[in-house]
């Protein structure tokens, strides 16, 4: 039995106003079967935004109030029991929340946020069969990825995949920046690693206002109208690179997705709304430089991860929990 192509539904979309964007997203997910297809009444529903920091929350690199809230509202209409999560690499998921204007919209809708715990999990690839996840994010019954469009002085554009490495613990981030951030082959793959673990359930992609030039905290907003949404959250990033009119030989994550066969050609991918090169911006603004992967970090403090790290190999290993 052949299998079914993988879709991403792509539209436009120029508002985060409330009614505008419900509408929006309805037409979103209609064509890959409305939210109820993916969460089915008494789900417990993880919302993956990308929370990065606190300090700009004008500036749009961070994933808006506005969707997270549209979201968790379809969710809780069909019966799913949303809850939001992440692991900034600084400061707490409650504290970046609120900085990003999250918690009034929690709040109303009396959605918890919940701080990431640490756990070993299996993965296919044996290069990376020491993976610590977030045990609240394999463990729950569905996960929707909602990541920001933005260029990144290191990966060159974060998408969904990117935005799944949230579901690292905080100290483990800075970890897989030494160990692997040598080398972005062994980076971009890490990322990939975990993307496919945690497999979201649902991918949501906010590109009505992305962050060019240098992200992921320092580049400007740029309108670009557009939202995206797959359940094949590597066939989302390699429409949007379509989009942005961007090589996937500058991506590491779509670069290694490629090599490690799991990222569907264009040719294989159904697009049931928009094509994307109907989108298409002439003049999307990349990083001026890349920068190393790896941390600048002072010895004293490198060795002191090592340690973390070693502590943390030495657990069992769990199976995918996620059903």
């Amino acid at each position: 039995m052949q299998t079914p192509k993988p879709a991403v539904s792509l539209i436009r979309a120029k508002s985060y106003e409330q009614e505008a964007l419900r509408e929006s997203l309805t037409t979103l997910l209609e064509p890959l079967g409305g939210i109820a297809a993916f969460v089915k009444p008494g789900n417990r529903v993880l919302l993956k935004p990308n929370l990065l920091t606190g300090s700009r929350p004008t500036k749009e690199c961070t994933t808006r109030p506005e969707l997270v809230r549209a979201v968790a509202q379809m969710v809780m209409e069909v019966g799913g029991k949303p809850f939001l999560g992440d692991s900034p690499a600084f400061g707490s998921a409650k504290g970046v929340a609120e900085a990003n204007g999250l918690l009034p919209i929690l709040e109303e809708l009396n959605i918890p946020i919940v701080e990431f715990h640490g756990k070993r999990y299996q993965t296919v690839n044996d290069n990376f069969n020491h993976l610590l996840l977030s045990k609240e994010a394999m463990e729950v019954d569905v996960i929707i990825n909602l990541p920001k469009v933005k260029s990144h002085m290191q990966l060159t554009i974060t998408l969904g995949v990117k935005n799944l490495f949230g579901c690292v613990p905080g100290k483990m981030k800075a970890w897989w920046h030494m160990e692997a951030g040598k080398d972005a082959n062994r980076f971009g793959e890490m990322l990939v690693e975990t993307a496919r673990a945690i497999n979201p359930t649902l991918t949501i992609l906010d590109g009505i206002i992305g962050h060019e030039g240098n992200g992921p905290s320092g580049g400007e907003p740029r309108d670009l109208g557009v939202l995206a949404a797959s359940n094949n959250v590597f066939a989302l990033d390699r429409a949007m690179l379509v989009v942005l009119k961007v090589d996937p030989l500058q991506v590491p994550t779509i670069a290694a997705s490629q090599r490690l066969g799991i990222c569907p050609e264009l040719s294989e991918i159904e697009f049931p709304n928009l094509s994307p090169d109907l989108l298409q911006i002439e003049d999307w603004r990349l990083p001026d430089q890349l920068m190393p992967i790896d941390f600048a970090m002072p010895r004293v403090i490198k060795s002191t991860f090592k340690h973390l790290y070693i502590r943390f190999i030495k657990e069992p290993i769990s199976a995918y929990g996620k059903g």
